[in-house]
């Protein structure tokens, strides 16, 4: 292990470099958006993507099941509409053979000489 001398870790005092650092990309460093080639890492690539295909999966799924369910209120409310409609015209129709029956009896009391 080198130990850092009075001289400096990477060079002597005067300037002279013993090791040479790597030239960057300063244009690069500064704007930052104008550069678009930037590594893709394939692992976490391949994590987004198949992490997508599953969400949409997911999401197809629950359509398929909203759908089925309102399919099944539909069929429910389809029932529920025929019961009232029965009721309803069981009711009118008992109310016409009671007033059938109130009239019929109210003739039948009434004196036929009259």
């Amino acid at each position: 292990m080198k130990m850092a001398s009075p001289k400096g870790m990477f060079g002597s005092l005067d300037g002279s470099p013993d090791m040479a650092f790597p030239e960057d990309n300063i244009n690069g460093e500064l704007n930052p958006g104008a550069t678009s080639n930037f590594p893709v890492d394939p692992v976490s690539s391949h994590i987004h993507t198949s992490k997508k295909l599953k969400e949409q999966v997911e999401a197809e799924d629950r359509r398929k099941r909203e759908m089925e369910k309102k399919k099944k209120w539909k069929d429910n409310d389809d029932c529920h509409k025929k019961l009232k409609s029965t009721v309803l015209i069981s009711g009118v129709v008992v109310a016409v053979v009671g007033a059938l029956c109130a009239l019929t009896k109210k003739l039948r009391e009434r004196p036929s000489g009259s």
